[in-house]
């Protein structure tokens, strides 16, 4: 089936370009929200805000924004200089679809991956921080030194939970093209579900869900033996 095998790239391209995407926006975020400074619990209750929202409502928001004709985001980058026309087919072009869905699923759950990496950073004594702050290790020697090795298994566990998540995306896909355009951003959940409720072929849909639990497993059995690795070179 040649359209299983370029569902299977898109819903790769997608999982790759989100989880590391938000993998380093979350580890920013947290970083930041980690601190102590006034109104925290506020700012961190805001940030939660797009993790919280329903999928299927936040996709429709974001189909006003991506709209050819009255969406915000073309007009910003019209007015700003960027785009020589406030009418951009984000949707509906073939090579703006993929990145659109990317953006709108890294707004979503960039918090969740900031809340995962959050409960890392908070396990790291302070202690070891003011020792390389006497030994005269700054904040980027700190964060290679320091930072980064102890957190590297909740980083694992972080990424492999936004994988699972990102490859069996449906509702985003489903409200925003609906795996349009030409079948560009077209990901294995929503080609099951046009298996079983479109073209009435159940136990191909079923065949499919297979190899989707199968790619999921081999995915987080990756990323675990990478992580496992690297803790073994060091």
């Amino acid at each position: 089936d040649p359209r299983l095998l370029a569902t299977l790239w898109n819903t790769t391209l997608f999982t790759l370009s989100t989880v590391s995407i938000e993998l380093v926006l979350g580890l920013a975020m947290a970083m930041i929200l980690i601190q102590d400074f006034p109104g925290r619990g506020l700012v961190r209750a805001a940030v939660l805000i797009p993790w919280a929202l329903p999928t299927a409502i936040m996709a429709m928001a974001w189909q006003w924004i991506y709209h050819s004709d009255y969406g915000i985001l073309g007009d910003l980058l019209f007015r700003l200089g960027l785009s020589s026309t406030p009418n951009i087919p984000w949707l509906a072009s073939p090579g703006l679809a993929m990145a659109a869905c990317v953006l709108a699923d890294v707004w979503k759950t960039t918090p969740f991956m900031a809340l995962l990496l959050m409960s890392g950073l908070a396990t790291i004594p302070g202690d070891i921080y003011e020792a390389a702050a006497i030994d005269g290790a700054g904040p980027v020697k700190q964060f290679f030194l320091i930072t980064w090795p102890l957190l590297k298994p909740t980083v694992a566990l972080a990424c492999v939970f936004r994988a699972i998540q990102s490859f069996g995306v449906f509702d985003l896909i489903w409200v925003l093209t609906g795996g349009g355009p030409g079948g560009r951003t077209q990901m294995i959940a929503l080609y099951v579900y046009d298996n079983v409720f479109r073209y009435g072929n159940l136990p191909y849909a079923c065949a499919l869900t297979l190899v989707m639990a199968a790619c999921l497993v081999t995915l987080s059995a990756l990323i675990l033996f990478l992580a496992r690795q690297r803790e073994a070179a060091r």
